[in-house]
């Protein structure tokens, strides 16, 4: 991976994490050894992250998807619920899997098939852990795809999820 395919001020998407922004490309001497790492904070997080500019960061890190490609996501939100006959722990490491792949279109998945209306049960502690996760991740690309506010893209997304 080139340093110069990312940028400074650049929003990325780093499955484990979600959205980020790269403050810059720095080079440090580790055991002697000179490494390239983009700097990567996580404000909602507090949380920076240093990642080796090689090959393996190409897998680790994407660029923000497209707008149709969210769009896709967005529109994923209105489709019915798959019902699942399985375990909840193993519904639970599927789900799990989604987020962490970073992918916009199965990380809305998991918010639809979490998502409760006021008129339904509520979602266990593990259920809601979940959902919050997959939420905050598609709103953090929403907005940012979109060039929207935190808070805005939240009202699109639950319209979505009330259609």
């Amino acid at each position: 991976m080139e340093s110069n395919e990312f940028e400074e001020g650049q929003f990325v998407v780093y499955p484990a994490h979600g959205v980020g922004i790269i403050n810059g490309i720095e080079t440090q001497n580790i055991s002697g050894t000179e490494l390239k790492v983009m700097v990567i904070s996580f404000d909602k997080d507090k949380m920076v992250v240093r990642l080796p500019l090689n090959n393996s960061t190409a897998k680790k890190v994407r660029k923000l998807c497209s707008k149709k490609e969210m769009e896709e996501a967005i529109e994923c939100l209105r489709t019915p619920i798959r019902a699942k006959k399985m375990m909840w722990s193993r519904r639970a490491q599927e789900y799990e899997s989604k987020i962490n792949s970073g992918n916009p279109i199965s990380i809305a998945q998991v918010v639809r098939d979490l998502h409760r209306s006021a008129s339904q049960p509520e979602h266990s502690y593990s259920e809601r852990q979940i959902y919050q996760e997959a939420l905050c991740r598609l709103m953090r690309e929403y907005a940012a795809v979109e060039q929207i506010d935190e808070k805005q893209a939240m009202e699109n997304i639950e319209k979505a999820l009330a259609a």
